[in-house]
């Protein structure tokens, strides 16, 4: 038996479904499991002190491409929009391989880590040179964090009026047959579950609809979440429109791309009727502030969606499109856009810290995740605030307003992630050494 006493935390912000704030709390860690809350706990385990921190559930991340974290700041792309951006990037990815994949998952995984998620979503739709979705796999069971990969997919290349080159597409026979096996070797559906794979063609700009229509039925016949770009920005409407002869709402309605098994990535053109189909489907929504910023798609309309009832979680997006892989920042930045477009009571901070959470557990199916109550997954953020960026704080328990953007200690399925704001699980900087030297010879 594995236990882990979290004693005297200042301020607890449960996220259960009460949203209870508890001071003084101790929390029990058994197992993988929250087996208790209160005061006076005790444990023949390990104690971490956490008096005058703050402690919230683990943060989710629900969309990243995180081979991406090889191209920061590329200079071609860095001021251009989001197909623009796109056909500058392709071909250096179609230079990357398994190692690259691999240690660029490690480096963006410790990033978010090291903000605080505990839960990590994974879009990769492009497989150059033998690479394979179990690179990234692999990556995260090292990092240590909950990680929900998806296959992604391209098959509309230049040549048949898609963006990508064609040497990064595949046959969509080749793309079926390959998310069967990704899913019968690494999927795990059950509760505690630190892996589920799910199905995801890239975006309605690099797939067939047949390949979207196909993907809708592997997945659901496979029991695993389907994901997606959709209404990204005013290019994508525009070319949804001349395509398909609809709006991109509609055009996933039609292909059963809706549902509680379904999320979309970024949805910052969706009108209300679109709202309205997300959520009485209850259809979630991958909000992306911090990149729909860098490509300058747009503000998501989260307000308006919230209060209709669609489930919205947070992504940070690829690292070549934010350049950072930072869940805090991107709450942070979700709660200042909304003030930005409906005013400064349109979202507080407590709102989109609870997005950040609770919100992208749901999004991601995981009820078992994003929250403190006993029975949960021992899932936990730390965060120290006796530094200087919440000197003179009021409100503790407002860490987006004032508060570190780096965890003190990170606790997935009942293990030590971050200690004393390090990773313990990799050798960073050796990772980041390794990676640098990757970027120095794409460079090249």
């Amino acid at each position: 038996m594995s236990e882990i006493l979290i004693r005297g935390a200042g301020h607890v912000m449960t996220m259960n479904d009460a949203r209870d704030e508890l001071r003084g709390a101790d929390i029990l860690l058994r197992d993988g499991v929250i087996a208790g809350i209160g005061s006076g706990l005790e444990t023949s385990g390990e104690v971490v002190e956490a008096g005058g921190c703050v402690v919230t559930p683990g943060l989710v991340n629900t969309h990243h491409h995180l081979y991406q974290t090889l191209t920061r700041a590329v200079p071609g792309g860095q001021d251009a929009l989001l197909f623009g951006w796109l056909k500058t990037l392709y071909p250096i990815w179609a230079k990357f391989g398994p190692e690259e994949m691999f240690v660029s998952a490690q480096v963006g995984l410790a990033e978010l880590a090291l903000s605080g998620c505990s839960l990590s979503s994974d879009h990769l739709y492009l497989f150059p040179n033998g690479a394979r979705l179990e690179d990234t796999i692999h990556a995260a069971a090292e990092v240590g964090l909950r990680f929900h990969p998806t296959r992604g997919a391209m098959s509309i290349g230049e040549s048949d009026g898609g963006l990508p080159p064609d040497g990064l597409v595949e046959t969509e026979a080749a793309i079926l047959e390959d998310c069967i096996r990704v899913i019968d070797g690494f999927h795990d559906g059950s509760e505690g579950s630190m892996f589920r794979v799910g199905v995801a063609p890239c975006s309605p700009f690099s797939v067939s609809r047949e390949l979207m229509r196909d993907a809708a039925l592997l997945a659901r016949d496979k029991g695993v979440m389907l994901h997606t770009h959709l209404a990204e920005n005013d290019e994508d409407i525009a070319y949804s429109e001349a395509q398909f002869g609809c709006r991109p709402g509609q055009y996933a309605e039609d292909l059963g791309w809706i549902g509680a098994d379904v999320w979309h990535a970024h949805c910052v053109k969706l009108d209300g009727a679109e709202i309205d189909l997300f959520a009485r489907s209850r259809t979630g929504v991958a909000h992306c502030p911090c990149s729909n910023c860098r490509l300058g798609s747009g503000i998501a309309p989260v307000r308006a969606m919230r209060d209709a009832g669609v489930p919205v979680g947070l992504g940070v997006d690829g690292s070549a499109s934010n350049d950072a892989g930072n869940i805090v920042l991107e709450a942070r930045q979700a709660m200042l856009l909304q003030r930005v477009a409906r005013g400064a009571d349109a979202m507080s901070a407590r709102e989109a810290l609870e997005i950040a959470t609770r919100g992208g557990a749901d999004v991601l199916g995981r009820p078992d995740c994003g929250r403190i109550a006993v029975g949960k997954r021992a899932d936990i953020a730390v965060w120290d605030i006796s530094g200087v960026e919440s000197a003179g704080s009021w409100d503790p328990a407002a860490l987006l307003l004032a508060g570190p953007v780096k965890v003190r200690d990170l606790f997935v399925e009942g293990r030590s992630v971050v200690r004393e704001g390090r990773i313990v699980t990799v050798d960073l900087p050796m990772v980041v050494e390794r990676q640098n030297a990757l970027a120095r010879a794409l460079m090249g």
